[in-house]
């Protein structure tokens, strides 16, 4: 656990036991909120507005856990480590979620886009399902905006506004494009990664590790790379190692780590589906707009 005087943390009874809720959009403050501890929330105020729900605590010269929410008998207890992306969780603490309100993808961008505003490269991402975020957004749009109209358009674009049709279309045409880009140069697809997974599944249900061998070898070069660094090739008489704990550990790891990797192309593949609705939207707007004034320019 973390500790504010030791930057290795502390060994708390209990404490590793809870499984990870991520934080909602709401963290301020507790419904009804109690400590597992025992205790009660005086002097614990600080963690009213904290992002983790638990911490030591000086006065009480004890580590408490505290809840967000009353919890019956049976129920899991669920606590909050802190806002965490999937990447994250699985380098920290060796496991991600299928859904997570943290969860970002960082696309690079040109170091021209960055210094077109003062938002902080960390705040420039694509959020769970596609969605760019509020920073990218604004200064992906002051970056399309020639350079003498951005100091008056500057207030629109960190309000959050589009700064004109055009722009919005130039701005939603080049995450698509940047992208589509990143997933070509991905050495795997995401169908590939989906067929992977179902390959380790299917090759951990098996009990004889030579029949194991046999279904990884004949998918890929990733799988025999596996197979070899763990020394699961055929030896001299042809005779597999034995398939054990010590090997299906390494196992989940892998299915892990291609778990994240379609949930990474997810989120590309959904972001580019998402600019595409509106650049195609905004183009039949711009379309019925040209044809409205060359109605009336006729007339």
């Amino acid at each position: 656990m973390h500790i504010e005087w030791d930057e290795a943390g502390c060994l708390c009874p209990v404490g590793d036991l809870f499984n990870y809720a991520a934080p909602g959009e709401e963290t301020n403050g507790f419904e009804n909120a109690g400590s597992i501890y025992g205790s009660s929330l005086q002097n614990s105020d600080t963690h009213l507005e904290s992002l983790t729900d638990g911490g030591y605590n000086e006065a009480i010269a004890a580590y408490c856990f505290y809840a967000r929410r009353n919890y019956r008998k049976g129920e899991q207890v669920l606590l909050s480590y802190g806002t965490y992306t999937n990447l994250e969780l699985l380098e920290q603490y060796g496991f991600l979620l299928n859904e997570n309100p943290n969860d970002k993808v960082f696309i690079p961008l040109e170091p021209r886009i960055y210094s077109c505003s003062s938002w902080p490269k960390e705040s420039m991402y694509i959020q769970e399902y596609g969605k760019p975020s509020y920073a990218l957004l604004s200064g992906m749009r002051l970056w399309a905006t020639p350079p003498h109209q951005r100091r008056s358009l500057g207030r629109l674009a960190y309000s959050g506004s589009q700064l004109s049709m055009e722009n919005e279309l130039s701005v939603m045409e080049w995450i698509s494009e940047h992208c589509c880009r990143i997933l070509n140069n991905l050495p795997t697809t995401i169908e590939e990664d989906n067929l992977l997974l179902s390959t380790i599944d299917q090759a951990k249900s098996l009990l004889e590790p030579v029949e194991m061998t046999k279904l990884l070898c004949s998918f890929g070069r990733e799988a025999r790379a596996f197979l070899e660094e763990n020394d699961l090739q055929k030896d001299k008489n042809g005779v597999n190692s034995v398939l054990s704990s010590k090997i299906r550990r390494p196992m989940d790891r892998w299915r892990l780590a291609v778990q994240w990797r379609i949930k990474y192309k997810g989120t590309l593949i959904d972001c580019i589906s998402n600019c595409n609705e509106i650049i195609n939207s905004l183009s039949s707007q711009n379309d019925l707009t040209k044809r409205t004034e060359q109605y009336v320019q006729s007339t």
